[in-house]
């Protein structure tokens, strides 16, 4: 099931708390998670589990983690299918997951642990 959610709401903290603050998590992705006021979360859960999520803000996404690739596939699919995101700056991690979802990727000298993805309008048909 994916849920969309900010951190106003009731089960936020409930879902969400572990991952703030997770020295394991930072490691796994190489950027820090926070719970900033304007973000909104996606978040795909299973048996009361979150298994993956990604953070959006002003259309970008800032945060993007999954504990199984398969399951931030499926949610950064449904992501891209119901926000217009922007280009956004993302953990280099996931770039396989990036191209299997359709977005275009610039790697950046200036980035050592991440990538540039956006989407291409010329590709989009």
């Amino acid at each position: 099931m994916i849920v969309k959610m900010n951190n106003k709401d009731e089960k936020f903290y409930e879902y969400m708390g572990k991952f703030f603050g997770s020295r394991l998590v930072e490691k796994q992705v190489n950027d820090r998670i926070y719970d900033d006021d304007k973000k909104e979360w996606y978040l795909y859960i299973e048996n009361n589990v979150v298994l993956a999520f990604a953070s959006i803000q002003n259309k970008i996404i800032k945060n993007i983690y999954g504990y199984k690739e398969k399951y931030l596939e499926k949610l950064l699919k449904y992501v891209k299918m119901n926000e217009r995101i922007s280009t956004s700056v993302l953990t280099k991690k996931y770039i396989q997951i990036y191209e299997n979802c359709g977005f275009s990727i610039i790697e950046s000298g200036s980035y050592k642990n991440f990538v540039t993805i956006y989407i291409d309008d010329k590709k989009v048909g």
